[in-house]
């Protein structure tokens, strides 16, 4: 492969492919349903993402060179390749639409309420597409300095938290009751399909297969760990109940953070660090839509292909961000039983297909026991 990546940058990009989505818009939608259990839910589905992510890296170790669209099309064909890529395609179409709720929605809301929505996905546009034209490893470097930013925002906001949280806020706890918990976790569940689904494209770039389950495991629970924090916070200091009322909660937690003397409301620091992790969301769901559309067409370059599959995005973002009530039942609907049902399902039947299409596999080479 000409573009590797190390397997710093491989975590750095999990961690900011979740964690934009996953503290803007995840923990509103779980509030509204198992309230004061909001950060329980998000504990098990950081146990469940951890888990696909292990799947799907375990898929792809069978061999290395190939990732799951390539796999498919040695075992079945190239019909079913390109079906395959045409799948890969839909989904981050979806995922683009999901990252544009995030990043529209805290600048707009926020900040720029009179600004047109379509400024704000052409800025998307432009920015994401110049990012992808420098390839991977530029963007991973990109994931690297956005780790940074995380690092910056949780601590600036657990210090500017801290005097307001009350500890009570959380009690009673499992009062929603296990099953309801459970399911509530498949909004966060959405979030990890996100990184699972940018692994299953991108691991064969990854320096070094005997690092990637370290990898990916590593980052999909650094992620658990840097997100988990939130929901905490928020039921603490706002109330799970007053979470819930907002699309974006976690602009209303930065807004209760005071911080020193002078710095007393925390929203606009958040936005600045927060910049870097939702930039990298966008260039990655662009990058991959890019390499499926490729691989659907048959085009050695995905390059070629930015300009026309940005303009497709774009619009479908635009679609789905201009009404906040259709983004919002498209966002706790439709992206949920597809994201999930999609990242779950399609690793492992080339998983258990895999078993049956060994020998296809070996011809093809480095095929590795897992």
């Amino acid at each position: 492969m000409k573009v590797q990546i190390t397997n710093g940058m491989f975590m750095a990009l999990i961690i900011n492919m979740i964690y934009a989505k996953a503290i803007g818009l995840t923990q509103g939608s779980i509030s509204r349903e198992v309230g004061n259990d909001m950060w329980i839910s998000t504990s098990f589905s950081i146990l469940q993402g951890v888990l696909i992510m292990f799947i799907t890296i375990t898929v792809i170790k069978r061999m290395p060179n190939g990732d799951l669209i390539r796999q498919s099309g040695v075992m079945f064909g190239k019909v079913v390749e390109k079906m395959v890529a045409t799948i890969f395609f839909l989904f981050f179409l979806l995922a683009y639409s999901i990252v544009m709720i995030t990043f529209v929605y805290h600048l707009k809301d926020y900040f720029l309420p009179e600004a047109p929505t379509i400024l704000f996905l052409l800025a998307a546009m432009i920015v994401g597409s110049v990012g992808i034209h420098y390839g991977l490893e530029v963007i991973g470097r990109m994931a690297l300095l956005g780790i940074f930013s995380i690092l910056s925002l949780n601590i600036l906001i657990l210090l500017g938290s801290l005097t307001q949280f009350d500890i009570l806020e959380l009690l009673p706890t499992f009062q929603s009751g296990l099953p309801k918990i459970l399911w509530a976790s498949r909004h966060h569940n959405g979030d990890w399909a996100l990184a699972t689904m940018m692994t299953a494209l991108i691991l064969p770039y990854v320096k070094d297969p005997n690092t990637w389950r370290r990898g990916g495991v590593s980052g999909s629970a650094f992620s658990g760990m840097f997100i988990l924090m939130w929901p905490i916070l928020e039921a603490g200091v706002l109330t799970s109940e007053v979470a819930g009322q907002y699309i974006i909660s976690c602009m209303q937690m930065a807004r209760s953070a005071s911080i020193g003397l002078f710095l007393h409301r925390y929203e606009l620091v958040m936005v600045a660090l927060f910049a870097l992790s939702s930039l990298t969301q966008i260039m990655m769901a662009l990058f991959c839509a890019s390499i499926s559309l490729q691989r659907v067409i048959g085009l050695k370059d995905y390059r070629k292909l930015i300009f026309p599959v940005a303009l497709i995005l774009n619009g479908f973002g635009y679609y789905i961000v201009s009404d906040h009530r259709r983004a919002l039942y498209f966002l706790e609907t439709n992206w949920i039983t597809i994201s999930v049902s999609t990242a779950i399902l399609l690793p492992m039947l080339i998983w258990l297909f895999g078993f049956f299409f060994r020998n296809k596999l070996n011809k093809h080479g480095q095929l590795k026991n897992t």
